[in-house]
């Protein structure tokens, strides 16, 4: 199945000031073109209820399958991006951010610095990635295996897991 509704969300407080480029959300669009349609994209500040409120809105009203972030996943003051995307989900799915920090801890030490959440509203998978346009590629790389199936199950699919 690869007809599913996906949203791209960007935070970034330069980025929305239309002060740089949103590059990050250019790759995710690219990335994710053989799971479905890109519905909604958007680049908003670093504003906790402004994520939350869009997330949200994505949700319940557009009802998205997939929402994947980009940007706020690090220690900075203004990163947000997990503190909001917790607030909205119903339950997480940390094997699926464990996967991402594995796999860029085998390339930086600063992997462990990822505040990184996946998890599910109603039927929609939240995913959150990095801000900068070399992490966003390595860890999406990492859940595209995963993320057909995984999108499955949401919408209902009732056949085994198992091979």
């Amino acid at each position: 199945m690869t007809d599913f509704a996906i949203g791209v969300l960007t935070l970034s407080d330069k980025g929305a000031r239309g002060a740089r480029e949103d590059e990050s959300g250019k790759i995710l669009r690219e990335m994710v073109a053989g799971l479905g349609e890109v519905k909604r994209y958007q680049v908003i500040p670093d504003e906790e209820e402004l994520i939350v409120s869009t997330l949200v809105d994505w949700v319940d009203s557009a009802g998205l399958d997939l929402i994947l972030t980009t940007g706020g996943t690090g220690l900075s003051p203004r990163d947000r991006t997990p503190q909001a995307t917790a607030r909205v989900l119903d339950y997480d799915i940390p094997g699926m951010a464990e996967a991402m920090r594995q796999a860029s801890l085998a390339k930086t030490p600063h992997a462990m610095l990822s505040r990184a959440l996946v998890g599910v509203r109603r039927r929609c998978l939240i995913v959150n990635l990095p801000g900068s346009p070399k992490g966003v590629r390595e860890n999406l790389d990492v859940l595209l295996p995963a993320l057909p199936h995984a999108l499955a199950k949401l919408k209902g699919d009732p056949s085994d897991c198992a091979r």
